[in-house]
């Protein structure tokens, strides 16, 4: 008899994006990090920390954060909370919502940990298909009748958003809670903050992961009425996020300045990058996140990922189906984005 139950017996587990060994020097443009160091001030309050914080337990709810946090979106304390990243977020969800005979939708190709999360719970999951464009598929999502239905957007691998009509739209057709992932939302035009103080079965998910340069910190948000805050907070664990994060964070949450000029520099490298790709002849689609998908024009992007790792640039490649023509880039420095074209050219050169 196995230690475990059935359907942690037949789960797949999430598998992040490879990791390089240690001491290897690589160009990594392949987990979405940010290419800019994180504020200044959070670095200064990492270094100055007072050692008692430490040995005492932190606060459960990561209060300074959360302050921050509300401050900044503009909301009463009460309708956020704090997690370790936003998957501990996603966690809390699944655990609150999701479980036997309960259904958990989401459109494809997208973050695979959605999948992974729900099926944990044993709940049902319900995937529906993107077309080659990436439109939300609201009708087709809200035919699930699902208990919890998740969108990213912008989406990853596509890097495109949904509209805050067609996200208004969907919460208002489905019967459960519309968990609306903006994990890349500090480099997008738009964002569907308004949604969770509009309607009371919205929760829209942030992270300092990205935007701040702070992924390996482990902090994001969740932004909801405050019965679905409270819901979720009855499933989180004690000290979900621990004071070294929470001091961090807030000192990086008040230098919103140094973030957006970051952003912007992300943003800047992107439309750069679109227009080299789209010079070599890949297919390119509309990114508004800190990573471009993008298509050679052989389609043999399992090949273009192996060239390019032999030359130290690691990229994503999914090998799975609609995605395995396909690599996703993340958008690195000026400096990084020419070495990656540079390559490109040169392998393309070679199979010529």
């Amino acid at each position: 008899m196995s230690l475990f139950r059935d359907s942690i017996d037949a789960l797949s587990a999430y598998q992040p994006g490879e990791q390089p060994k240690a001491g290897e020097r690589v160009i990594k443009l392949n987990t979405n990090e940010n290419p800019y160091p994180p504020s200044p001030k959070a670095v200064r309050v990492l270094r100055e920390l007072d050692p008692d914080a430490l040995r005492r337990y932190p606060r459960p709810y990561a209060d300074a954060a959360r302050e921050a946090a509300a401050r900044l979106y503009g909301v009463p304390t009460d309708r956020v909370l704090v997690g370790n990243g936003s998957d501990d977020l996603l966690t809390m969800v699944m655990r609150s919502t999701a479980e036997p005979g309960r259904k958990v939708a989401f459109a494809t190709p997208t973050y695979v940990l959605y999948r992974t999360l729900a099926r944990i719970q044993a709940a049902e999951v319900v995937e529906v298909a993107f077309d080659d464009d990436y439109r939300l598929p609201v009708e087709a999502l809200a035919a699930a009748g699902a208990a919890v239905t998740l969108v990213a957007t912008p989406n990853s691998p596509s890097g495109t958003r949904a509209s805050n009509d067609d996200l208004r739209r969907l919460a208002t057709a489905v019967p459960g809670l519309l968990v609306i992932d903006e994990a890349y939302t500090d480099f997008a035009d738009d964002n569907a903050l308004p949604l969770a103080q509009e309607l009371p079965n919205v929760l829209v998910l942030r992270t300092l992961s990205k935007g701040y340069s702070l992924a390996g910190l482990r902090v994001g948000f969740g932004v909801a009425r405050p019965d679905v805050i409270a819901g979720l907070a009855k499933v989180k664990d004690s000290y979900n996020v621990d004071a070294v994060a929470s001091a961090v964070a807030t000192a990086a949450i008040e230098d919103q300045d140094w973030k957006n000029a970051n952003a912007e520099r992300v943003k800047a490298s992107r439309a750069k990058l679109t227009a080299g790709l789209e010079e070599l002849a890949f297919r390119v689609w509309p990114s508004e996140a800190n990573f471009l998908l993008v298509r050679p024009s052989d389609g043999k992007a399992g090949v273009l990922y192996e060239a390019l790792k032999a030359r130290g640039i690691l990229v994503r490649y999914f090998n799975q189906p609609r995605l395995d023509d396909k690599v996703r880039i993340t958008v690195g420095t000026d400096e990084q984005n020419a070495a990656l074209l540079a390559v490109i050219r040169e392998t393309a050169q070679e199979r010529s």
